[in-house]
């Protein structure tokens, strides 16, 4: 029965927020990026377990009361007519009964208008009923909710009652009186926050009619001057106290999380003054959606609590945000190493940790897209890998004769093996890497970067401070100044004077890539830990933010070489669903294609890996691996027969060596731990690199491959044909609009997805900074994996059958 959908918190009324039980947090409030759901037994099994650990935690830090109101219980708000069946009967009285021997009030919430009709003796009699119903299963404490729902009222209810507080108060006290007036029943009214009132807090004719009217020991529930209040005060609730008639009960929703799918809240309960606690009678804590997102905002909530109570004024007894944080995360970190695994049975004192979640892999693994581009046959499947290994490895062992010995590509991480020994190692490589441990520091960074809704923690606010900073200084770099930035390796003795601006850029941007380095590490380090209820919980937004991350110090890398942009940087407003995204919609709107929402909101993949990506600008050093791993691609669509090709260098000339040689500023490569596997090469302007391919790349490839000789291969001269084809010109109707041209390249052993698209994100990142208005590429129609991939990311059609000579498909995107 607990749990819950993606609800949307929006200002006023233009969408549904659904409250959630309070002081708890219900795991089955699953989100759009989660996998789909686990067999009703196992997801009842694991509604349990939560529920249990949810009551031993606030037992166990003082807390007394759980909310009940779930939004998948459709008979707590669509369906609320409805009594429940025996079997949700016996489901809800366990709850009741296993809440009320922790100590906690139960208190059953119900939310009837949507639909209800307040003069109809029919709805009032359903209504009495449902209630009657939950009362003989045990609850003593209720609430009647008209939150978020249309004021208008029907033409019976026009008639019947004055106003649209009347027809509510009325029907309140009914039900109020029915019930034996319990001890404990809440009202939430429709304006239930200062932003909503009209015209005033203290001139609302709605409020003033609900503090009149309703019975005085009615609790009113508040949220504070906002949905989501930055800070609660004892002076800015003195006037909705005078206006109710009575000390509020307040809804906070600090850490609500429900209104933002990117967003997660793992901050300290701040901003509530503990003097709070005599003014007001009680407060309830909105929780975040996942369940093991809520171990810090809970245990603050307690220490925030229990301060209330001291009655000495001894400043080491007063709340502190910072010390109560500090002590949550000492307990948190016992709970985050302790190995728990989906599924299994713990005991009692066991459950405060066994928050396993509907993040499930029941059914067979899905085959996920992989990308050789460019390749006329379909790419071959992550499960074939293992079988391709040999032609990969002997095509290795050929083109290592070729290759620079020991060639550490630049880059990449100090002691990271390179691309050449992919194959020997790719074989230890799971989805997801041995159990490890999280350190402090690598949480208290998690927290830091998804901390409060209208503050960042201190990681958070240095990666943007260091990002808007560097972004807006970048005119300081120049190619001739700029040697190295973290993991752009050029040669320090290319120039002898940098200028003190230069310096202060370069350590700015070296400290932001370090932290990228360490979100990275920390993404890594969650999907290789012990507890795997706390990954599928966090592992979603732990994803979304490697990604941006990913991105963004790519860009700085590039800016690095010499490159500008003039991106705006867009406002925050005071609601905090105004702002998509939270840390990573800041970045992302700090970077030139930032309002491009299709490139950074993505599901995560349904298994997650460890592995650890990085993506950055391309080196030259960089182009035997880049030449080896599309000659793989290469040999793989031909069956892998190496003696077809004579030239180990023809492959990579044809596909990559133009963009290499002739703008090589606008190529990215992506690698791992066993070095590079993809790239993404970009144009700028199409036309003028035609006329200097033309120019220079062409008789060079005619004097690297001379028609005549002995030891030529028909085969290399069948590729040359095709690189005189690739000159040709495309319509001038396409390149008035899209000016630029990519291409991106991926090893298939690539699981996750995501970094191809971020890969492509960070070259039109690039594009846009230095001004091209859209971008086109290339695919051959029997390549549905491609074009379905880039289909998602905002690619439409333009031309089919008109692709230079080939039979090709043009797909484009404006930037």
């Amino acid at each position: 029965l607990c749990g819950g959908d993606l609800r949307t918190i929006c200002p006023g009324n233009e969408a549904e927020r659904e409250r959630e039980s309070e002081n708890t947090v219900h795991p089955q409030k699953t989100r759009k990026t989660r996998a789909g759901p686990c067999p009703e037994r196992e997801r009842d099994t694991e509604r349990e377990r939560e529920q249990d650990s949810c009551f031993y935690m606030m037992q166990h830090w003082g807390l007394n009361t759980y909310l009940y109101g779930p939004k998948d219980d459709l008979k707590h708000r669509l369906l609320w007519r409805e009594v429940y069946s025996p079997e949700e009967e016996g489901q809800l009285r366990t709850l009741i009964v296993e809440a009320q021997s922790r100590g906690l009030r139960f208190v059953y919430a119900l939310s009837p208008g949507q639909d209800i009709v307040f003069s109809s003796s029919c709805d009032l009699t359903l209504l009495k009923r449902k209630l009657r119903q939950v009362s003989d299963l045990g609850c003593q404490a209720f609430a009647i909710l008209f939150d978020d729902i249309d004021h208008s009222m029907c033409q019976a209810d026009s008639e019947a009652f004055s106003s649209f507080a009347h027809a509510q108060v009325n029907v309140t006290n009914e039900i109020y009186r029915f019930l034996g007036e319990p001890p404990v029943f809440l009202f939430c009214p429709t304006e239930y926050c200062g932003s909503l009132c009209s015209p005033s807090i203290s001139k609302s004719p709605y409020l003033q009619t609900v503090g009149e009217d309703l019975l005085p020991n009615i609790t009113v529930i508040w949220t504070g001057s906002k949905v989501i209040s930055r800070k609660l005060s004892v002076d800015c609730l003195a006037e909705v106290e005078s206006v109710l008639q009575r000390p509020p009960l307040i809804w906070d929703n600090l850490h609500a999380n429900d209104y933002d799918s990117r967003r997660l809240f793992l901050g300290p309960f701040k901003g509530r003054e503990p003097q709070l606690r005599s003014h007001l009678r009680g407060l309830l804590l909105n929780p975040n959606c996942e369940f093991e997102a809520n171990y810090i905002p809970l245990h603050t909530l307690g220490s925030w609590y229990r301060a209330g109570e001291e009655e000495r004024k001894d400043e080491e007894c007063e709340y502190c945000p910072d010390r109560a944080l500090s002590a949550a995360l000492h307990d948190w970190m016992e709970e985050l190493n302790q190995p728990l695994q989906a599924g299994k049975t713990f005991s009692v004192c066991d459950l405060v940790s066994d928050c396993t979640s509907t993040f499930r892999g029941t059914s067979a693994v899905a085959k996920l897209p992989v990308f050789p581009l460019n390749s006329s046959s379909p790419p071959s499947s992550p499960t074939k890998a293992k079988g391709e290994k040999e032609v990969r490895d002997g095509e290795k062992k050929q083109s290592n004769q070729s290759s620079q010995p020991n060639h550490q590509p630049p880059g990449s991480r100090p002691g990271a093996p390179s691309g050449g020994n992919r194959g020997q190692k790719a074989q230890g490589r799971g989805l997801c890497g041995g159990k490890g441990m999280l350190s402090e520091s690598q949480v208290r960074l998690l927290v830091g970067l998804h901390y409060l809704p209208h503050e960042h923690g201190p990681s958070a606010q240095k990666l943007l401070q260091d990002l808007t900073w560097l972004k807006s200084n970048c005119h300081l770099v120049s190619w001739c100044l700029f040697c190295i930035i973290a993991q752009c390796p050029y040669d320090r003795g290319a120039y002898l004077y940098v200028c003190p601006q230069v310096d202060e850029w370069r350590g700015r941007a070296s400290r932001f890539l370090s932290l990228c380095e360490d979100i990275a590490q920390l993404h890594c380090s969650v999907v290789g830990g012990a507890n795997r209820a706390v990954l599928y919980d966090l592992y979603p937004y732990v994803w979304d933010l490697r990604n941006t991350a990913l991105v963004a110090k790519a860009f700085i890398c590039w800016l690095g070489c010499g490159k500008s942009t003039g991106a705006d940087v867009l406002g925050v407003e005071s609601e905090p669903w105004v702002f998509k995204g939270g840390v990573s919609g800041e970045v992302q709107m700090l970077l030139p294609i930032g309002s491009s929402s299709e490139l950074f909101t993505h599901p995560p993949p349904l298994f997650p890996t460890s592995r650890l990506y990085n993506i950055r600008p391309y080196h030259s050093k960089d182009k035997v691996e880049l030449y080896r791993m599309v000659r793989q691609l290469h040999l793989r669509t031909q069956g892998g027969q190496e003696s077809s090709i004579a030239h180990p260098d023809v492959i990579g000339d044809r596909c990559l060596g133009p963009c290499l040689a002739l703008c090589p500023e606008y190529s990215f490569i992506l690698e791992d731990e066993l070095g590079v596997c993809g790239c993404v090469l970009g144009i700028l302007d199409v036309r003028s690199f035609a006329k200097r391919c033309q120019a220079s790349w062409m008789p060079a490839m005619r004097d690297k491959y001379p028609p005549k000789g002995g030891n030529t291969h028909p085969n290399t001269q069948d590729l040359i044909q095709l690189m005189e084809e690739d000159q040709g010109e495309y319509p001038d109707s396409l390149l008035y609009h899209f000016p630029s041209q990519l291409r991106l390249d991926a090893l298939p052993e690539l699981v996750d997805i995501s970094v191809s698209r971020t890969l492509l994100t960070a070259l039109l990142t690039a594009l846009k900074a230095n001004g091209s208005q859209g971008v086109f590429c290339e695919v051959q129609p029997t390549d549905r994996q491609r074009l379905e991939f880039l289909t998602k990311l905002g690619f439409l059609e333009i031309l089919r059958g008109e692709a230079r000579s080939r039979e090709g498909v043009v797909l484009g995107r404006l930037l």
